[in-house]
C-alpha cells in the first residue's frame, strides 16, 4: 500500500514537470536556424537569444550546480530530485532535434560546472554557481586534444584550472563541424597566459580524476539524447509514409517499408530498456549506499553509449532511405533527420569513442567475473 503512494506521489511530480518543459520548446524550437553568430564565443548573441539561454537556466541549469535553494522544474524538492526526473528531461528536451541548439543551451555547463561542485572550495561555488543557475555564467570544459598542461606527461601531470577568457593570452575562434552548429564548439589558444595559483581546482596534476568523475553522468545523457533521436527520425519518417502516395497507394503500405519500420524499433526498445534498468540500478545504488549490489556503473555506461549510438546511426540511414531526398535537405519535412545525419558521428565520439567504450565495459565486466567467479555475468 505504502509503495503504491509512493508511485503515485512520484507520478503526480513528473507530469507538471514535462508540461513545464513543454512550455519551453517552443521558444527552442525558434531556434533551429540559429544564426552563425551564436556559437562563437567572442560574439555576444544577440537579445533574443541570450533570452532563451536564461529562460532555459532557470530551474534546468539549476540542477547541474547542487545548490537546495534554488526552484527546481515542476516544484520538485531538491532531495526528492532522482535519476529518473534527470531521464525524462533530457528525453523531452530532445525531442527538439537539434543536437546543437540544446548543446549550445546546457552542454557546457552539464560537463563543466560538475569539477566545481565536486572539488571547488566553498568560495569558488558562491562565486561562480548562482550564476550559472540564473544564465549569467556558462562555463565549458577543455579536455579535448589538451596541448597545456602544467605537470609532467600523462595522467599524473594533469590539473584543472579555472580560467576566464577575458584573460590576457587567451584567443578563440570558432570551430566549423559538420554538425551541432549552434553548440558554441571553440578553438581555445593560450598564448603566454599568467595562471594563478588560486586558479587550481582539487590539487596538483590531480585532474584526471577530477574529469572522469562525471563521465558516467555524461554518457547516459548522450545515450538518452541517442534514443530520443533515433525516435525523432522514426516519427519523421512515419508522418511521411502516412502521406506520400506512390503508384497510387500511401508509401507506408509497401511492405518494404514497414519492414524498415520494424527494424528500427527492434534496435529502439531494447535500448530503451537497458537505459531505464540502468536508471533502476542507479537509483538502488544511491538509496541503499554500502548496502548496494556490486554492479559496475561504468561498464554499463560504457556499454549502453555504444549500443544508443549505433542504434542512432542505422535508425539515420533508414529514415533517410524512407525520405529520399527529402531527408538529405536542410528544412523542410526532413530537416530533423538531415541535422541528425550530421550529428551523428558527434554523439558516437564524444564522451568516449565505441573502441574505448567496448574495452571498458569488457574490462569493468572481467573484474565482475573475478570477483564474483560462481554468479553470472551483470552484463
Amino acid at each position: 500500500m505504502k509503495k503504491g503512494k509512493r508511485n503515485s506521489r512520484k507520478l503526480a511530480t513528473i507530469y507538471p514537470l514535462v508540461v513545464k518543459l513543454l512550455r519551453v520548446f517552443s521558444a527552442i524550437h525558434g531556434m533551429r536556424d540559429v544564426p552563425s553568430s551564436i556559437t562563437k564565443i567572442n560574439t555576444p548573441p544577440p537579445a533574443a537569444h541570450l533570452e532563451v539561454f536564461k529562460r532555459h537556466a532557470e530551474g534546468y541549469l539549476a540542477l547541474s550546480t547542487g545548490l537546495r535553494n534554488l526552484a527546481l522544474p515542476g516544484g520538485i524538492l531538491f532531495d526528492e530530485w532522482d535519476s529518473w526526473h534527470t531521464l525524462i528531461i533530457t528525453d523531452e528536451q530532445s525531442r527538439v532535434g537539434y543536437t546543437g541548439v540544446l548543446w549550445g543551451l546546457g552542454g557546457g555547463n552539464a560537463i563543466g560546472v560538475p569539477p566545481i561542485v565536486n572539488f571547488g572550495t566553498r568560495a569558488r561555488k558562491d562565486k561562480f554557481l548562482p550564476g550559472v543557475a540564473n544564465g549569467s555564467i556558462q562555463f565549458c570544459l577543455g579536455i579535448t586534444e589538451p596541448d597545456v598542461r602544467i605537470g609532467g606527461p600523462g595522467a599524473g601531470g594533469i590539473s584543472l584550472l579555472i580560467i576566464p577568457l577575458k584573460v590576457p593570452g587567451v584567443l578563440t575562434r570558432q570551430m566549423h563541424n559538420s554538425g551541432v552548429g549552434a553548440s558554441g564548439s571553440t578553438f581555445i589558444i593560450f598564448n603566454d597566459v599568467i595562471v594563478l595559483v588560486s586558479t587550481l581546482i582539487h590539487k596538483g596534476n590531480r585532474g584526471f580524476e577530477v574529469i572522469m568523475l562525471n563521465f558516467n553522468t555524461e554518457r547516459k545523457a548522450i545515450a538518452t539524447q541517442s534514443i530520443r533521436l533515433s525516435r525523432v527520425c522514426v516519427e519523421d519518417a512515419w508522418n511521411y509514409t502516412c502521406t506520400r502516395e506512390t503508384f497510387g497507394k500511401k508509401l507506408i503500405e509497401n511492405t518494404i517499408i514497414r519492414a524498415k519500420f520494424i527494424k528500427m524499433g527492434r534496435m529502439i526498445e531494447p535500448t530503451q530498456a537497458f537505459l531505464e534498468q540502468l536508471t533502476w540500478l542507479i537509483e538502488l545504488s544511491r538509496k541503499n549506499g554500502k548496502n548496494s549490489p556490486s554492479v559496475k556503473i561504468g561498464g554499463m555506461t560504457a556499454m549502453l553509449k555504444v549500443i544508443s549510438t549505433r542504434c542512432l546511426e542505422k535508425c539515420v540511414r533508414e529514415a533517410q532511405q524512407i525520405m529520399g531526398g527529402l531527408g538529405y535537405a536542410r528544412g523542410g519535412k526532413g530537416g530533423r533527420i538531415e541535422a541528425i545525419s550530421r550529428d551523428v558521428r558527434v554523439m558516437a565520439v564524444c564522451g568516449g569513442s565505441e573502441e574505448i567504450m567496448s574495452e571498458l565495459a569488457i574490462r569493468e565486466e572481467a573484474k565482475d567475473l573475478k570477483t564474483h567467479a560462481s554468479a553470472s555475468s551483470q552484463l
